[in-house]
């Protein structure tokens, strides 16, 4: 089975944001599964050489809003509102459809197309649905731009994110009432999405491509969090965390936040240090004696959590935070209070023993069942071994986008 894999940044060898370990993640499963997959897409500035082989690569571009200056930002607005598409779709429309179809066409023929979230289906819908199509769902998008208009301060961010949502309901409608099946990332976006069992289920994503071994640890600070802080929901679980919770804590007890910032975020507090983005992940969630997992808005799952339980790590989460995962382990503590979530760090960062577990049973556990999740669509999908592949045809009418 040949199928195209249509998302909106590319691969590398080295994934980095949450997004990025979880397209790599499926890649593998379906590759493991005997799939041949073609991702399409773009590359982000400077990393085309980073790309994973065999990609279609359809440009470098620069998509981190805050990155942008006023123009750019303005005229990806201006390109939204005269396409009639999102802002994150309006960023990616910077060649014609017709030349998208010219370029899959000379790849195939594709035997089917998973359409890896919303935003390059959404750009390029009447080309990457001509073929039957599996939709995997990130996130309910529309869902999190609700929530982020509600928790915006100004009536212009709010009535783009109002807008957003808009949108992005009726196109995320649209895909998955055209998807010969669905994949969610969580059970409860499947409720949200409308979807029943028949047409619909979940995939266990894991971080780490094998179990990852116990480590000796010797942490450096009491407390790590680490994040892609420019998405939205993100950011609004560490400014609660950061507003609410820390003002319960000692003002002794260390906290290390990895992953770039907002322009001008404020740590607000004296004991919250900033390290920017870090070479290695996993060795800075390790270097922490405990893991507060903040998420208060959003939808999808946490991979933050998921390889905070792989590793076997001491953790304090609110309830969001561990949505999509069917099995809390022990050394998890589950509060929404911030007095009580913040009485739980101080008891696991100050424990007189280590309090580690073996997280290898969860890591398997997980990915045996991503394989029997991505067989069912493929199943769904219909296409079998030796039938005639299809053939992506530009639409009638491509303009290039300006």
């Amino acid at each position: 089975m040949r199928l195209l894999f249509a998302t909106s940044l590319l691969p590398e060898a080295q994934a980095f944001s949450g997004y990025e370990i979880a397209n790599r993640c499926i890649l593998d499963a379906l590759r493991a599964l005997g799939v041949d997959v073609v991702p399409v897409g773009f590359a982000n500035p400077g990393r085309s050489a980073h790309v994973v082989p065999g990609s279609l690569n359809l440009g470098e571009l620069a998509l981190v809003t805050d990155d942008a200056d006023p123009w750019r930002k303005l005229n990806w607005l201006a390109r939204a509102v005269r396409n009639g598409t999102t802002f994150a779709a309006a960023k990616l429309q910077v060649l014609a459809p017709d030349n998208l179809a010219r370029i899959i066409d000379a790849s195939g023929p594709f035997d089917g197309v998973i359409l890896n979230n919303v935003t390059l289906a959404a750009a390029f819908e009447t080309v990457l649905t001509q073929l039957p199509f599996l939709y995997v769902a990130h996130n309910v998008e529309w869902k999190s731009a609700a929530e982020n208009a509600a928790a915006a301060s100004g009536i212009i961010e709010r009535s783009l994110y109002a807008r957003e949502a808009r949108l992005l309901k009726s196109i995320e409608a649209r895909l998955i009432a055209k998807a010969r099946f669905v994949h969610a990332l969580a059970a409860e976006d499947i409720a949200t999405l409308g979807l029943t069992d028949a047409r619909a289920n979940v995939l266990p994503l894991t971080v780490h491509a094998d179990a990852p071994e116990p480590a000796m640890r010797q942490p450096t600070h009491d407390a790590g969090i680490i994040g892609t802080w420019s998405w939205t929901p993100n950011r609004l679980g560490l400014e609660w965390f950061l507003d609410q919770v820390v003002p319960h804590l000692p003002r002794d007890f260390s906290i290390a936040i990895a992953g770039r910032l907002p322009q001008g975020f404020d740590l607000r507090h004296r004991n919250v240090t900033a390290l920017g983005r870090v070479p290695d992940a996993t060795q800075f969630v390790r270097s922490a004696r405990v893991l507060p997992l903040v998420s208060t808005s959003g939808t999808g799952v946490q991979l933050k959590t998921i390889e905070a339980f792989e590793l076997g790590l001491p953790t304090v989460a609110t309830s969001l935070s561990v949505r999509g995962i069917g099995s809390v382990p022990a050394n998890c503590t589950i509060a929404d209070d911030p007095k009580a979530f913040a009485e739980a760090l101080v008891a696991k960062a100050r424990a007189a023993g280590p309090s580690d577990l073996d997280g290898s049973a969860f890591h398997l556990a997980r990915k045996a069942a991503l394989g029997a999740a991505l067989r069912q669509g493929l199943q769904a999908l219909g296409a079998r071994a030796g039938q005639t592949a299809g053939r992506v045809e530009a639409p009638m009418a491509g303009a290039l986008a300006s």
